[in-house]
């Protein structure tokens, strides 16, 4: 599996990168625009993320903005919503009007932080992921 994680807290960032490395392949970004500009260098080298971890505050550009930029990508290249990344947002931001904005922008689940290992493990094995 290919994994980009995006993460501006240093801490959260090594815990899920340790986390994650278990299961693929972790490429690491510190800002949304990074993300976005990692996402489309992987898709024109034909190299794909099957799992996009996005938290939604960090600078440059936020975890929604991302999303969008994400999305529209895949949307530019026709790929199908079967085979379209999964994104889970991973944020602290909990409150209704935040899992909402997140679900219309096309993420796939949102998990509160702290990350609790085993429901987001649970999580991917429910994507197909693991």
């Amino acid at each position: 599996m290919r994994i980009l994680l995006a993460e501006d807290d240093f801490v959260t960032r090594k815990f899920m990168l340790n986390f994650l490395s278990k299961y693929g392949e972790c490429d690491v970004t510190v800002d949304g625009m990074e993300a976005v500009d990692a996402f489309m260098m992987a898709l024109e080298d034909d190299e794909p993320y099957d799992l996009v971890c996005l938290d939604i505050m960090m600078p440059v550009m936020d975890g929604y903005q991302s999303l969008l930029g994400i999305r529209n990508l895949e949307k530019e290249r026709n790929i199908p919503p079967d085979k379209a990344a999964k994104v889970i947002m991973t944020t602290a931001l909990n409150d209704e009007k935040n899992v909402k904005m997140a679900f219309e922008l096309g993420c796939t689940i949102y998990s509160g932080k702290p990350i609790n290992q085993e429901r987001f493990e649970q999580a991917l094995k429910k994507l197909n992921l693991i």
